[in-house]
């Protein structure tokens, strides 16, 4: 009898989506072209996911004056998320792995990943690591604790 309960457990805790939901938000500056970034932005998202997301456009004035524009998007369709993580993981350098698994505990707090992807990389189809004038992504972990997050970016391929 303990078995099945044991059993019956264990089947809906992995039954539970590992990613609540993702944020991402991009600067693009005046001397940028806004549907290069928005490119970018697609770019580093799956097929399915870059065809169909949509990003709020905001403007707003730099501190000489200067015009930005920030675009913006909560992305929550439950299945498709672990794909952008998959992504990620197959198409990630060696190198920014290594700085990742390295650096983890920077990129975690709570239950919340926080990547940043090169602009003008994310616009040649690349994936990369920048802190210059990045692609934010946070990655939302649905009740998981941090050990759970790193076995899930070791399944993604994005954790040796």
């Amino acid at each position: 009898m303990t078995d099945a309960i044991i059993s019956k457990e264990s089947v809906t805790m992995s039954q539970k989506p590992s990613i609540g939901y993702v944020d991402l938000r991009v600067f693009a500056h005046a001397t940028e072209d806004l549907e290069k970034v928005l490119t970018a932005l697609r770019n580093l998202l799956p097929m399915d996911l870059s065809e169909t997301v949509l990003f709020e456009k905001n403007s707003l004035t730099g501190h000489h004056g200067n015009s930005i524009t920030l675009f913006t998007t909560q992305l929550t369709e439950k299945k498709l998320l672990p794909a952008i993580l998959e992504n990620f993981g197959q198409n990630m350098n060696a190198l920014d792995k290594d700085d990742l698994n390295n650096n983890l505990a920077r990129h975690i707090e709570k239950t919340n990943l926080y990547l940043r992807f090169d602009k003008q990389a994310a616009f040649l189809g690349k994936i990369k690591f920048t802190q210059d004038d990045p692609i934010h992504f946070k990655i939302h972990f649905k009740n998981k604790s941090y050990e759970e997050i790193m076995e899930i970016l070791k399944k993604s391929g994005l954790l040796p």
